[in-house]
């Protein structure tokens, strides 16, 4: 008998079956396992469609809070198809010995070109420039770039050093950038081999040209961005956030924008999103917004599923799965630690 995997069920059904519309999920689960949409409209009806669940696959939707996990009763792995995996409560999946797994590398480049994109597009204030050329002010935009320094020899600071902010600083290095990052959890020799310098937080806020935001959101970086750290930063300096949104006080990135504290914001994800139509960021000049697309390519949303599926497979076929986001639990599953053959090469070979 196969196992049951919970999927949300989508916004706007569609007419063709569960099998043709998670084909990518199902490349590496269709052996043991089917695919069973709940009905996420109320909380308690998706508690009900997951109770007896082996396993459940988000990226959106529902948060799966203590309540939730505390109620499935026979699940195995929650497959998160993100990096980021603020929405589910990883803590209680762990009390509950139920393994976490994510996508942490799959669109890691993407990501990585659309911070520079926001870099570059910011420093040069290219939201007011694209205005001034078609409202009458051709001749205005040159004096307001004369007061912006040329990127070559500016800084680069990274909150945090992981996949994707060592992506950006190789391509930052490019552009003629010194690199610093800040990010306790990783050894300096990691961040000297890619000729970044690692630097305390207030040294990082103090030297940084451009603060590119870059950790995962918890309780400890919910909000490091706020009013003190703004008033220590450069009055030139440029934020750029491709990361988790909450990381930022965004009512203090406010304060700092108006009071000149700060020069420039180039943001792909918000506190709230969609934001609300007021909100004052998206009336300003300095401001460039995307809509929480960075990792948005032809590429990205097919491989996510795919490996999303890959690790919610291999976790349901009883073993460690490769991308698991609380690995203190691994040891008190059922689960079997296996190591994977390179493709030229089986097990008999």
């Amino acid at each position: 008998m196969k196992k049951k995997v919970a999927m949300q069920l989508p916004p706007v059904a569609k007419e063709a079956p569960v099998s043709e519309r998670y084909a990518l999920e199902l490349e590496a689960l269709e052996p043991i396992a089917e695919i069973v949409e709940v009905d996420g409209s109320s909380k308690q009806s998706f508690m009900e469609g997951t109770r007896d669940a082996d396993a459940v696959m988000t990226s959106w939707g529902i948060t799966l809070d203590a309540e939730i996990i505390q109620n499935l009763q026979r699940c195995v792995v929650i497959g998160v198809g993100s990096v980021g995996v603020d929405m589910v409560d990883v803590d209680a999946a762990t009390a509950a010995g139920i393994v976490v797994t994510n996508v942490p590398d799959v669109f890691i480049e993407e990501v990585a070109d659309h911070t520079l994109m926001l870099l570059l597009a910011s420093g040069r204030r290219l939201k007011l420039m694209d205005k001034m050329s078609g409202d009458g002010r051709w001749y205005a935009g040159r004096p307001v770039l004369n007061q912006v320094p040329r990127l070559w020899g500016q800084t680069l600071g990274l909150i945090s050093f992981g996949n994707v902010a060592t992506a950006v600083a190789r391509r930052a290095k490019a552009f003629g950038l010194q690199v610093l990052a800040y990010d306790p959890y990783v050894s300096e020799l990691k961040m000297t081999a890619e000729g970044v310098e690692p630097v305390s937080y207030a040294e990082l806020l103090a030297r940084s040209d451009y603060l590119s935001v870059h950790p995962g959101l918890n309780d400890q970086t919910r909000g490091m961005l706020s009013d003190a750290e703004f008033k220590a930063m450069k009055s030139s300096a440029v934020v750029i956030n491709c990361g988790r949104g909450p990381v930022i006080d965004e009512a203090a990135m406010i304060r700092a924008l108006q009071a000149g504290e700060i020069a420039a914001a180039g943001l792909d994800v918000l506190e709230r999103e969609p934001p609300d139509p007021d909100n004052p960021l998206l009336q300003m000049d300095n401001v460039l917004i995307t809509p929480h697309a960075a990792s948005a390519t032809t590429r990205m949303r097919s491989e996510t599923r795919r490996r999303n599926g890959r690790e919610v497979a291999l976790a349901l076929a009883g073993k460690w799965p490769m991308s698991c986001v609380n690995p203190d639990v691994l040891p008190r599953t059922q689960l079997a630690r296996w190591q994977p053959y390179p493709m030229d090469r089986g097990p008999n070979r």
